[in-house]
């Protein structure tokens, strides 16, 4: 089976805009401030790791006729940088019937909506779908491939590059934009803080005084395809490959994660085994700083990764819902392609509960392989392995 590669990356995030930007945050190992500037946020946190709006695209700011809302913005910078970064930014460089899109989100362009309840947006946002953020990326890139936007939830973006990687090996699509946006919605904050899962401080997994989650907006899209064409076409070895996806359903409960971990360690394995072997030499954990995840997730990785670095990467972004795991996937690539684990950022004092290494400072990479999880509500599961390329 010919390898799954990645061979541009893209990405709009509270680090700012750009890959650069985001690698070098990821060394900084600081967060940014969590408040959000909206009156009508009225809950007991109204925290979010925002995008800069210095970084906000300007546009396009419509699409067909229907306003664009933040995540799907987000959504197209990101696609855009993805497209320049492999080289298929060039009209024909590639048959556009064989492109696909495949990128989620968790609530979509939602905020035009709640803007329009409250009339701070046009009219014509009343009638803007509320999940155009794939089919208006395709759209403007002239993928005439499939597009998709799944949506399950916390997990979604990891599923969405498992499916971007099955389109390719079904022949399906030669080329495949994947990965995740997210944007602020008043409402979905405000359910999870009435749901008790928002941090008051920031966003701290394994840490012993957590206290829920912090979440983070912005856009992450990979460029997946084959490695015999992205070598007919020149594009170079890329970043790393997908070489393991893993996919199982706790069907426990509807918000939270089965407590013996069962579905999570058969994700895991799955994606192992089909990764063909190999070191894992760090992992990318879902993590969200909520009590019964971390702890569910540190024993199962004790169980099959035992003593394999952590690196945490919302933390340093939140949990940015739909695109985590696109997110994830994008700093394991990185990664890979670096050889380095950068530091984590400091949480305080660990939960003796959750054992698993963090380290403080940036490391040279050991292994070939980098395992990345993301969990959601319904007990929807998913694990990828990423691997050097080659």
């Amino acid at each position: 089976m010919d390898d799954i590669t990645v061979t541009g990356v893209g990405a709009l995030s509270p680090l700012g805009t750009g890959v650069d930007a985001f690698w070098q945050g990821m060394h900084t190992a600081r967060t940014a401030p969590s408040r959000v500037p909206d009156p009508l946020a009225r809950m007991d946190h109204p925290r979010m790791y925002l995008v800069p709006e210095a970084e906000v695209p300007d546009g396009p700011v419509e699409w067909e006729g229907l306003p664009l809302g933040r995540g799907s913005r987000f959504a197209i910078e990101a696609a855009r940088q993805a497209a320049r970064d492999a080289g298929l930014a060039e009209p024909g460089s590639v048959d556009p019937r064989r492109v696909a899109v495949a990128i989620s989100s968790g609530m979509g362009d939602t905020e035009l909506h709640e803007a329009w309840w409250t009339g701070r947006a046009p009219d014509s946002a009343r009638w803007a779908p509320v999940f155009p953020v794939a089919s208006a990326v395709g759209g403007l890139l002239g993928a005439r491939g499939a597009n998709t936007c799944v949506s399950n939830a916390c997990s979604a973006s990891g599923y969405a590059l498992s499916v971007a990687a099955d389109l390719i090996r079904s022949g399906e699509a030669d080329v495949v934009f994947a990965g995740g946006a997210e944007a602020y919605s008043r409402v979905a904050l405000a359910c999870f803080n009435r749901l008790g899962a928002i941090d008051p401080e920031r966003c701290r997994p394994f840490a012993a005084d957590r206290r829920g989650t912090v979440f983070g907006e912005g856009a992450a899209v990979l460029v997946l395809e084959s490695a015999a064409h992205a070598r007919a076409r020149g594009a170079g070895p890329g970043y790393a490959r997908l070489a393991g996806t893993g996919w199982s359903c706790d069907a426990h409960h509807a918000t939270a994660p089965e407590p013996g971990g069962g579905q999570i360690e058969r994700a895991i394995r799955e994606a192992l085994r089909e990764a063909g072997g190999g070191e894992v030499g760090f992992v990318v954990p879902h993590g969200t700083g909520t009590d019964l995840n971390d702890v569910v997730e540190s024993r199962v990785l004790a169980a099959v990764a035992p003593d394999t670095p952590l690196y945490s990467l919302k933390a340093l972004i939140g949990h940015t819902g739909g695109a985590a795991g696109a997110f994830a996937a994008l700093s394991a690539a990185l990664m890979l392609h670096h050889r380095t684990l950068p530091p984590n950022v400091p949480v305080g004092a660990a939960d003796p509960e959750c054992a698993v290494p963090l380290p403080p400072v940036s490391t040279p990479l050991n292994g070939g392989h980098g395992l990345v999880n993301a969990y959601a509500f319904g007990g929807n599961n998913i694990s990828l392995v990423l691997a050097e390329a080659r």
